[in-house]
């Protein structure tokens, strides 16, 4: 099934107020550029986003926190990004912050199809605060829910027009996860080809996750701070 789209505003052309939304990426390195920008051109409202991170002022999800776009972030590191902590002590976005390896596993079983997972992780402190909680073999776990996100916005660096992707270094951070898990998976490369150009043992994420392909335009790639030795 040939899943190309023509843009990344045809990707997103469903996207509508209240969406959850998963976001590839770590930092700034793989994250779904291109469908950012086209969900800040479309202005939908009351986002929920689902990201390791928000970006900064002027780059990746922070740009959709200038245009007030997010109602809420479920992320597990947010500290580059000066408007983001302007908005939440002001009280106009909703922040939940989870440990890093949850955000991962949430994920995870949310493309396997498991409704929740049990995790030490955050135990006696407050993220475990309103949460069940179970002893397995002398160890108390919490229970955290499967994500239930409307789309997963992937960024890759090739993929052909059925949907299958190949992601290189560190830009494959959490898109692999994220793509299992939307209802709508969305992917962006930098280079898209024909079915049968990719080697099948190079392929990270299989095809059947993906509903939509596109080839993306003008990656800025850029990165958080750079610090080069002066020697």
């Amino acid at each position: 099934m040939n899943k190309k789209v023509a843009n990344a505003d045809e990707a997103v052309r469903d996207v509508q107020d209240g969406a959850v939304l998963m976001l590839g990426g770590f930092g700034l390195s793989g994250i779904p550029e291109n469908a950012i920008a086209a969900l800040v051109r479309k202005g939908v409202k009351g986002l929920t986003c689902i990201s390791n991170n928000a970006g900064v002022d002027d780059f990746g999800i922070g740009l959709m926190l200038q245009k007030k776009q997010v109602k809420k972030m479920i992320s597990s590191y947010v500290g580059e990004n000066a408007e983001f902590e302007r908005q939440l002590l002001s009280g106009e976005l909703e922040v939940e912050l989870i440990p890093q390896g949850t955000l991962a596993t949430r994920c995870m079983a949310a493309g396997y199809g498991m409704p929740a997972i049990f995790t030490p992780a955050g135990v006696g402190t407050e993220v475990a605060e309103g949460k069940e909680t179970r002893v397995f073999n002398g160890k108390t776990y919490l229970l955290e829910y499967a994500f239930d996100a409307d789309f997963a916005f992937v960024k890759a660096w090739k993929g052909d027009t059925t949907g299958n992707l190949i992601f290189r270094g560190a830009s494959r951070n959490f898109n692999p996860l994220m793509a299992m898990a939307g209802k709508i998976t969305v992917a962006e490369v930098e280079e898209l080809v024909e079915p049968g150009e990719l080697d099948p043992n190079e392929i990270h994420t299989p095809g059947i996750y993906v509903h939509r392909i596109f080839q993306g335009t003008h990656f800025e790639k850029r990165i958080e701070q750079r610090t080069v030795s002066n020697k």
